[in-house]
């Protein structure tokens, strides 16, 4: 961090036992980056129900139990007051994923199947987020509401056709127009959206050309976990999705983590567009920073 080499942090595990205990780490790691002279982003994933990383805080609902826009609102808003009081400025959703399948592995972290009801509860979610200056991030871009099987666990391919997908996008649709400042672009493979297969946040046809493009977002994009089985094969994740338009590589390991800093560093050694994607990145996140300066984020000076 003091080195500047560190563009964010995820809070995981169980050791986030208190608002004090979390509160004095962010402090320290917050000081630590400012040596270097700009702050770091700290997110965690605070949806609710069975993701819930910091215990002592809200949402006390899932997703699934937020049955008006009301309830969502008033939900995030919540949750974005305690995690802001610790120092945590990012929270790592809503789901905007809707869900398809009575096998869906997101159960309760989806709004639901409608993707009309789910879009309102999506903006709804983002607004009483952003409100108090936390930062949404809509995921999993775009959509993992089809899928069976988790993309932590194992490489998943959405089967499903173009038509399908594009009209369960709606509630990122809404999440963007209701100011989301990040989108979180899944692991798993859609074929109707990129007939190469390729990983979504490896694909240039959905990050820039659907994500940035067709749906107009120009906030800060991060990946889902980089670290997970069903990329360890892939080659060069880091520069492929760079080179793809996303902005923050999300590791949930320090190893996997250092590894992929350093690929990263020699894909940027060695082309000069992977070079101006990564200055494109960086004026993004100094937005995104600059956001939550404005909006009370004690982050460097």
């Amino acid at each position: 961090m003091r080195a500047g080499q560190v563009g964010g942090v995820i809070l995981l595990g169980n050791g986030w036992t208190s608002p004090a205990v979390t509160a004095d780490a962010i402090r320290r790691m917050q000081a630590a980056a400012c040596v270097h002279g700009t702050g770091v982003l700290v997110g965690v994933d605070q949806e609710g129900g069975t993701v819930h990383r910091l215990r002592w805080a809200p949402p006390s609902l899932a997703a699934s139990q937020m049955t008006t826009a009301g309830v969502a609102r008033s939900q995030a808003a919540a949750a974005a007051h305690a995690i802001a009081a610790a120092g945590v400025r990012v929270d790592f959703a809503p789901v905007a994923d809707v869900v398809t399948s009575p096998a869906s592995f997101e159960g309760t972290r989806s709004f639901g199947r409608d993707p009309a009801r789910v879009a309102t509860l999506v903006a709804a979610f983002v607004h009483g987020l952003q409100a108090a200056g936390v930062a949404a991030t809509l995921k999993h871009f775009p959509g993992l509401g089809s899928a069976s099987a988790s993309t932590d666990d194992r490489a998943v391919t959405i089967s499903r056709g173009r038509a399908f997908l594009t009209a369960r996008l709606a509630p990122f649709r809404a999440g963007i127009g209701a100011g989301a400042g990040l989108v979180m672009v899944a692991s798993a493979s859609y074929p109707a959206l990129d007939p190469t297969g390729a990983p979504a946040l490896v694909s240039r046809p959905i990050v820039d050309d659907l994500l940035r493009g067709t749906l107009g977002f120009g906030g800060v994009v991060v990946t889902d976990a980089l670290d997970t089985p069903a990329l360890r094969s892939q080659p060069d994740i880091p520069g492929r999705a760079i080179a793809a338009g996303v902005d923050l590589l999300l590791y949930s390991h320090e190893a996997p983590a250092e590894a992929g800093y350093a690929q990263l560093l020699r894909d940027a050694k060695a082309s000069a567009d992977i070079r101006g994607d990564l200055a494109a990145s960086a004026a993004r996140v100094a937005a995104l920073k600059a956001w939550l300066a404005a909006h009370g984020a004690p982050l460097c000076g």
